[in-house]
């Protein structure tokens, strides 16, 4: 235990800071030595991670010097063969790999006129006691045929260079992370799949327009299901052909970069597509090339293929993955799915994280999972020092997003994924005169204070069909007819105020950052719900109706606004800069929470029924003056704050206070004003 605390690492501002972890500092002292070990033996003396993660370069179909070489890695192959448009999808022997050495490397060299861009192929593969065709493992190109429905691998033209015309932005560290979660393909209004020149085009400039400096690309790896959401890859170095080319995607980043917008991508490592035909599963006839032997290999609620991060060609497989869509396509960084499922062993299922202890268990923590998170974190960082990496961990694993040189595993944010979670608890389970605020506070500022986070009031995963968004939660049907401007019930002003004080509240406590899913912002009427046989193959649900949010006879145009709104005050005032929030009235019976934040004070007034007036707050001496109303009529609200009004705190024999009128459902800020002398 004393060897481990004055280990300068863990020490002082390091991991161990935190007297709660001390008593497993035996335990996080061992696996940085492991973590340290297993980097050590893979890039041995005289490699760096960087050529250690060259997979993407050394396999599969590449042209240089005048000549093809294709590569491919299946140690319990027998014989592979090259079958396609060149082979009239015959079997040739001119065609076949030879087998390199014992590592399960095979390879063949062909003349530059063998291979023409646009060709289609495929491996047929040789196992004891069976056969099967398979995609080459790093094909960077793989198209379905939209009859036979079959998945492809296709030459590439090496010429078919794509010249880049913008740098990514730089993202300066006090700035607040603003994410736009987006789809590609369900990004249109139109029922069918977009496209990534469609997305360029129509929906990048609405990004830009909303305020948020970072846009998250879901589903861009290969994936066989479209309705999987793109989390069941199958071609992990191919974008999704569905949606565009490589050089599509790359121009997507490229005018991203111009726009001032920063861009990070989804990547699935926690797991694979159970597919064979199309994905790595039993790709060299067993199950555990590339992943865990026995149950451990499958993950049952995802019907999906877990990784042996144990397995030196499996992290070479996944780190030069990282390294090819940073390098190849300029993406600044990624959303890693699934790390709860990569940490522990039983991969999270059924496990209710309730205390320390339950992260120190050492048949549960899988050691090289976590090994491999610290050096695609480290390698990521190695390629671009201004890049990105957020892990979504359900467990709250301590330290995923603690500096890995201080004694942290080392992604620059996690997830505050129990904010979302609670805000669906409070609309199922209470009415929301009687939302237990306390809790609610509790649960919005329920981070760890030496790591960043970013928090969301929803993201995709509530827009999924069986799910709710939380406004279809909050209208009801109602949400389809009662829309209107002209509308004015109750309902319908309830629906609309509390759609904003759930957005604006979760913002204004939010770590280092925020994230929104598309379309929610403007309360999108209809959940996701990709075609197939359940629903006669129609795109009527995997859309986004952005006709709605620019209809200004519509309440969606007033919350597009007071999204547009609330962002570009965060940002103005750089309110994420100061770590917490600093709750200075809390009012369990009048539904009455305000705090401060920098020089802001933000007050809500969650009350169905009464509007206060002369409500004191003790905010110490100053001048004040609104900046900023929820119940703004250019936000769908009833326009009963007088707006730029200024306060001047009063005094009584309790201190200095403010007096202030705060409407039903409503919230608004205050900005202290400082005067030069």
């Amino acid at each position: 235990m004393k060897k481990c605390l004055t280990d300068p690492s863990l020490n002082s501002s390091g991991l161990l800071n935190d007297e709660m972890l001390r008593p497993y500092a035996d335990i996080i002292k061992q696996r940085l030595n492991y973590i340290k070990q297993r980097e050590a033996y893979l890039t041995g003396t005289d490699h760096s991670l960087y050529e250690f993660a060259d997979y993407h370069l050394f396999f599969g179909l590449h042209f240089k010097d005048g000549s093809w070489v294709f590569r491919e890695w299946a140690p319990n192959a027998v014989s592979i063969c090259i079958i396609g448009d060149m082979t009239e999808w015959q079997e040739k022997k001119a065609f076949s790999l030879s087998r390199k050495d014992s590592t399960g490397i095979w390879e063949k060299e062909f003349k530059k006129d063998v291979f023409v861009p646009g060709q289609h192929y495929k491996l047929k593969m040789y196992w004891k006691g069976g056969a099967g065709e398979r995609l080459p493992t790093a094909a960077q190109r793989v198209v379905q045929d939209p009859d036979t429905l079959i998945f492809t691998a296709q030459v590439t033209d090496p010429d078919a260079v794509y010249h880049w015309h913008h740098t990514s932005p730089e993202q300066n560290s006090q700035d607040p992370v603003l994410i736009y979660e987006s789809h590609v393909g369900m990004a249109q209004e139109q029922g069918r799949v977009g496209t990534f020149k469609a997305f360029e085009e129509n929906v990048l400039p609405l990004i830009k327009q909303a305020g948020y400096n970072t846009v998250q690309f879901m589903a861009v790896q290969e994936h066989p299901f479209y309705g999987s959401f793109g989390y069941h890859v199958s071609s992990f170095f191919a974008v999704s052909s569905r949606f565009g080319t490589a050089n599509e995607f790359k121009r997507l980043v490229d005018t991203a970069h111009g726009l001032g917008l920063r861009v990070l991508m989804d990547i699935v490592h926690s797991h694979a597509v159970n597919n064979e035909n199309e994905g790595i599963s039993c790709f060299d006839g067993t199950l555990d090339q590339f992943f865990y032997s026995g149950e451990r290999g499958y993950h049952r609620l995802w019907d999906s293929r877990c990784f042996d991060y144990s397995k030196e060609m499996v992290v070479k497989f996944l780190l030069s993955n990282c390294r090819y869509f940073m390098e190849t396509c300029h993406v600044d960084g990624f959303r890693f799915d699934g790390v709860t499922s990569m940490l522990f062993k039983h991969h999270g299922i059924e496990k209710a994280f309730t205390g320390y202890g339950d992260y120190f268990e050492k048949d549960d923590v899988d050691e090289d999972a976590l090994a491999y998170l610290f050096m695609v974190n480290k390698l990521i960082h190695d390629i671009q020092p201004g890049s990105q990496t957020i892990a979504e961990d359900v467990s709250g694993f301590p330290g995923l997003a603690f500096p890995s040189d201080k004694g942290g595993i080392g992604f620059d944010f996690r997830f505050a994924m129990g904010i979302s979670d609670y805000w669906i608890k409070l609309l199922k389970e209470y009415r929301d005169e009687h939302w237990p605020l306390r809790y609610l506070w509790f649960e919005l500022n329920s981070r760890r204070s030496d790591e960043k986070s970013i928090s969301y009031a929803e993201c995709h995963d509530q827009a999924l069909v069986g799910d709710q968004t939380l406004m279809m939660r909050l209208m009801g049907p109602a949400i389809y007819d009662a829309m209107g401007t002209d509308n004015k019930s109750i309902e319908t002003f309830r629906g609309v105020a509390l759609h904003k004080l759930i957005r604006f509240i979760t913002l204004a406590t939010a770590g280092s950052g925020y994230l929104n899913f598309m379309g929610n912002e403007f309360g999108h009427p209809e959940w996701i719900d990709f075609p197939g046989e359940h629903n006669h193959w129609s795109y009527h649900y995997a859309r986004r109706q952005w006709s709605l949010m620019e209809n200004q006879t519509l309440f969606y145009s007033k919350l597009a606004a007071f999204d547009r709104a609330m962002i570009a005050l965060v940002k103005q005032y750089r309110v994420l800069n100061s770590e917490y929030p600093c709750l200075i009235c809390h009012n369990e019976e009048d539904r009455v929470m305000v705090f401060t934040r920098k020089d802001l004070v933000f007050a809500f007034n969650f009350d169905s029924d009464t509007s206060f007036t002369d409500y004191r707050i003790g905010t110490g001496q100053g001048n004040f003056k609104m900046i900023f109303n929820t119940d703004d009529v250019e936000f769908g609200g009833h326009g009963r704050l007088t707006a730029d009004q200024a306060h001047t705190a009063l005094k009584d024999d309790k201190g200095e206070y403010l007096s202030l009128y705060l409407p039903t459902r409503t919230a608004l800020v205050l900005c202290r004003e400082h005067h030069e002398t």
